[in-house]
């Protein structure tokens, strides 16, 4: 019984290192939506009190397969040093492509987590 779960063990972790080798290096990369047709305009929304410790996230719409789906505005915890980048819209030769937003700490408007260079002060 005890050689069957040290040969389970020794097996889940070979799969997991496994797992972890094969992952493409694309996958960092920020994911990028592309699509033909405009989004509608974004609606009016009522923005509540301001709360303290919290940064307002404005609604936006998300592209859910050919549709279009509103995702309201809400309040997120602020991280201090950190500025918010709401979700946007862009055309690009026709197309519309969507950036998701999120914190940015050098203010460059790639989120630290996409940035290959976040906190470089000599950045343009």
């Amino acid at each position: 019984m005890k050689k069957l779960a040290i040969t389970f063990a020794m097996g889940a972790a070979a799969l997991v290192s496994i797992g972890s080798l094969t992952v493409p290096l694309a996958a960092q990369a920020q994911p990028a939506i592309v699509i033909q047709t405009a989004p509608p305009p974004p609606r009016a929304e009522r923005i509540p009190p301001p709360r303290r410790g919290y940064v307002w996230a404005p609604g936006h719409y998300e592209a859910r397969g050919r549709n279009y789906v509103w995702v309201r505005g809400e309040y997120v915890r602020a991280r201090p040093g950190y500025a918010y980048r709401a979700p946007q819209w862009r055309e690009e030769g026709g197309r519309w492509s969507y950036n998701r937003g999120g914190w940015d700490r050098d203010g460059d408007g790639v989120p630290n987590r996409f940035d290959n260079r976040p906190n470089n002060p000599n950045r343009n």
